[in-house]
Formats: C-alpha cells, sequence, structure tokens
C-alpha cells in the first residue's frame, strides 16, 4: 500500500510544549494535578496518569502540589482560585490561544460586542468568553451565520477560536456584512492549524482512502476529518493504530495520512507502518 503522509501534521507547538513542561515538572519530583486532560489525546493522557499525573476537572479537588494550565487555556477566574488556594501554577496554555485571549481582552476594552467563532462548551471558547467578559462586554459563541444574535449591536469585535477553518470565519463575517455590520476582526486561527488543513486538503485530493489520526475528543482533529471528507468521501477519523483492521481499505491502492494537532511521532508511525503493508 502506498502511504502519503501529509507534510504538516502531528503535534503542533503548543501541544509539545505543555507535554515538555509536565516532564520537567516531573523530572523535579513535583506532585503534578492538570486541570481537565492535558491535551485531547486520550492515549498520552493514560500515558502521563501512568507516571503519576492526576487530572482535576476542578481546583477545589488539588489540595496540594503544581496545578498545570493546559494547552487549551482557562479563564481568568479559575486562574485566580488556584492563587487564593496557595498552589503552585504552571501555565501551558498554548501561546496562540493566549494571543486570543488577549485579542478578546483588547475587543471588551475597545468598547465592541464581541463575537467568538468556534464551538460553544469547549475549553478553549469558554477561556476567551471570560476574558471578553470580565473586561465589561457582551460575548457571544457563534459558529454558524444563524447563530449570530438578532440583537446584535455595533462595534462588533470577533475573535476566532484558534483550531477554526478560514471559511467558516469567512461565512461568519460575510453573514455580519449583509446585515450591514462592519466588524473589527482579530483573526486568531493559528498558523499550525492553517498548515494543517491545507497540506491535508491537498493529500485527499490525491488518495483513494483518507486516515485522518487523532482523540475523538479533539476538535481540530475532527474538523481535519471534515475537511477531508470533502475530496475523499472514504475518510476515517481513527484514534489510534488498533482502529486500522477495521477499515474498508481492500480495494485501496494509496491511503492519505494525517494527524491533529495533539498527536505525537510515535502515533503518526505506528499508523503508517501498518498501512504501509495493508
Amino acid at each position: 500500500m502506498q502511504v502519503i503522509l501529509a507534510e504538516f501534521a502531528g503535534a503542533c507547538y503548543g501541544v509539545q510544549r505543555a507535554l515538555d513542561m509536565v516532564d520537567s515538572l516531573l523530572e523535579a519530583g513535583t506532585s503534578v494535578t492538570t486541570l481537565g486532560p492535558l491535551i485531547h489525546n486520550p492515549q498520552v493522557v493514560r500515558k502521563l496518569e501512568s507516571q503519576g499525573v492526576r487530572v482535576a476537572e476542578d481546583v477545589d479537588e488539588v489540595d496540594s502540589g503544581t496545578v498545570v494550565i493546559r494547552s487549551h487555556g482557562v479563564t481568568p477566574q479559575v486562574k485566580e482560585r488556584i492563587c487564593e488556594q496557595g498552589l503552585a501554577m504552571a501555565d501551558a496554555t498554548c501561546p496562540h490561544v493566549a494571543r486570543a485571549q488577549a485579542a478578546a481582552a483588547e475587543l471588551a476594552q475597545e468598547g465592541c460586542r464581541v463575537l467568538v467563532v468556534g464551538e460553544a462548551g469547549h475549553p478553549e471558547v469558554e477561556g476567551l468568553l471570560a476574558y471578553a467578559k470580565a473586561c465589561g462586554a457582551a460575548a457571544d459563541v457563534v459558529l454558524n451565520p444563524k447563530d449570530i444574535p438578532a440583537d446584535l449591536y455595533e462595534p462588533v469585535g470577533v475573535v476566532v477560536q484558534t483550531t477554526q477553518t478560514k471559511d467558516n470565519l469567512e461565512d461568519i463575517l460575510n453573514a455580519l456584512e449583509a446585515r450591514g455590520i462592519s466588524a473589527t476582526v482579530k483573526d486568531t486561527i493559528c498558523s499550525a492549524t492553517r498548515k494543517r488543513q491545507k497540506t491535508a486538503a491537498e493529500v485527499a485530493r490525491q488518495v483513494d482512502a483518507m486516515v485522518v489520526l487523532g482523540g475523538k475528543n479533539s476538535s481540530n482533529t475532527t474538523r481535519l476529518s471534515e475537511i477531508c471528507s470533502q475530496s475523499c468521501p472514504r475518510t476515517f477519523h481513527v484514534e489510534s493504530a488498533a482502529e486500522l483492521s477495521r477499515l474498508d481499505l481492500d480495494d485501496c491502492k494509496v491511503i492519505g495520512l494525517t494527524a491533529g494537532a495533539s498527536t505525537p511521532e510515535d502515533q503518526i508511525a505506528d499508523v503508517r507502518s501498518i498501512l504501509e503493508v495493508l
């Protein structure tokens, strides 16, 4: 089987930075607790747990050691609670997410009603909302044009979840323009996301089937799968090499492979090696 790996695939800088930060804390003998899973990759999270890293959903569950802010970031209120409880904090928020948080706050300080283009309930999006609201702004999450509030008033500011697509942002902006609303836009989609989406789409156009590797709870991996499906209907989103045996690839000669930003290189190598001998 010929396997074409997308030029940009797998763990991004922000994810690797978070993993390296936790590794350094463990090497120093520090008791480590992450607020929520460090990254959206169940295999990696299980490995960290086997090394003694606890996962807590709330600050109140932690009474000692170092609390690690995961790569998706948290609200400013959560950081305040960590400090109030006298816990050490290691901030592994992805720098691109931190930039988006600062952009949301800046738009709010300028008096804008803030629209966050992203998925409601996603931890990164919840953080962006909180940063805007902490600066006194009304803020809403919009994933599609239909989500834009009917009572929207100007000035309007737009900030974007870092793993969103450019097309989705453009759809929102076009819908605002159709309503006569001119928005101040902070395009905070990260460069790593753009590269992964672009190269995944390029590969999907050349192959019989496409395998997208990454956590089922990973929004950026899910989005890669959606993008690939547009050009290659036989696109499969798998979380591990163990799922490959269940895929219908019998009549395929060329398979494409990409991976989400929370997928380490060793997982990609395992999947690739299996595909090549099918």
